[in-house]
């Protein structure tokens, strides 16, 4: 009964950190022609105009679960989304603004957010 309840347990961390892994991926690589995309994004001049708040952090495990914070990958295999910056905002599916600091990472129009689902 004890290695039943043990091997239990080790299945059930198992899924956990899998569920982890996966949860917590923000990793976007940058394409270079839009028909390659998943999401075509604007970067706005001031925080106001965006949608999306968007830090980017240094390390793949330091991405966030779609809260903001980014890593660009060197590879389009390893991306959760493949983003094409936009030239104009009208042609934008997602206008974001690189901020300077985590904490002001964050979505300002939660409506956009299926966009990196």
């Amino acid at each position: 009964m004890t290695k039943r309840i043990a091997s239990v347990i080790h299945v059930a961390v198992a899924i956990a950190a899998l569920l982890y892994c996966t949860l917590r991926a923000q990793k976007v690589y940058s394409v270079k022609y839009r028909d390659r995309s998943d999401v075509t994004v604007f970067v706005t001049d001031y925080p106001s105009q965006a949608d999306l708040l968007v830090y980017r952090v240094k390390y793949r495990d330091r991405a966030g679960d779609k809260d903001g914070w980014w890593y660009f990958t060197k590879y389009p295999d390893r991306a959760d989304k493949k983003i094409f910056f936009e030239k104009y905002s009208s042609r934008a599916d997602l206008k974001i603004h690189f901020v300077q600091y985590k904490s002001s990472a964050k979505w300002r129009r939660q409506q956009k957010q299926y966009l990196l689902q």
